[in-house]
């Protein structure tokens, strides 16, 4: 197993519209509000509820809902309260990425799923990429939240897989890009947002319609 090539991803926000699914949810909740306005508290908070602590994902979520209203003045009935959690299964993976992991196994990478989120959740996005994966690793199996280095831990740990043939593919420079450096792994920055940052990266993308042919670049068969 060590000799095989490794592709890591993050899934919400890399594989999964989560900004979309977060946004959508937060307007159906309080159409009269400005849903970039919450969505931008609700980036803000979630790493705050998730900082060093073991909580489930659903309960995240809820949590993070919770501190949102609160923080803006707006009503929360508690049948609302898992809103979030209820409506996660139904994000759907941005356009490109089914055939972009699909091309991925054709070229013989494996492909792992390291994801802040609960099985459930991760079970309901991969049905919805509808591609095989190698291995998920989620926040209950890591007992961590990244940027905790719990997942990595868990995937090599797991895995036996030689560093120089791992790439670890995200979208989240706080929770992703950051903690890959500090561990000295190869990174690709998904920066869907086009974003700027000076944190070290081994290939930045708009997308994952080229990752396969940039893997192959950082990473010969």
């Amino acid at each position: 197993m060590a000799v095989d090539r490794w592709a890591t991803f993050d899934c919400y926000g890399t594989l999964i519209d989560w900004m979309g699914g977060i946004r959508d949810t937060l307007s159906d909740l309080w159409p009269e509000h400005d849903a970039e306005l919450l969505l931008s508290a609700y980036h803000e908070i979630e790493p705050e509820v998730q900082r060093g602590r073991a909580l489930a994902y659903r309960q995240v979520l809820a949590e993070s809902l919770e501190r949102v209203a609160r923080r803006e003045g707006l009503e929360l009935a508690d049948d609302d309260r898992q809103a979030l959690g209820d409506s996660l299964p139904t994000w759907p993976p941005f356009d490109e990425v089914p055939s972009s992991l699909a091309e991925l196994r054709s070229r013989g990478w494996r492909i792992g799923i390291l994801s802040n989120t609960d099985p459930e959740f991760l079970a309901a996005s991969l049905e919805a990429i509808g591609v095989p994966v190698d291995l998920e690793i989620t926040a209950a199996d890591a007992g961590s939240y990244k940027p905790a280095h719990g997942h990595w831990d868990r995937f090599f740990e797991q895995t036996g897989a030689e560093r120089h043939l791992h790439v670890h593919v995200a979208a989240s420079l706080f929770h992703d890009i950051a903690p890959a450096h500090e561990l000295g792994l190869r990174a690709v920055w998904i920066n869907r947002l086009r974003e700027s940052s000076d944190l070290p990266r081994a290939a930045e993308l708009e997308h994952l319609s080229k990752l396969p042919e940039t893997l192959d670049d950082l990473v010969s068969a």
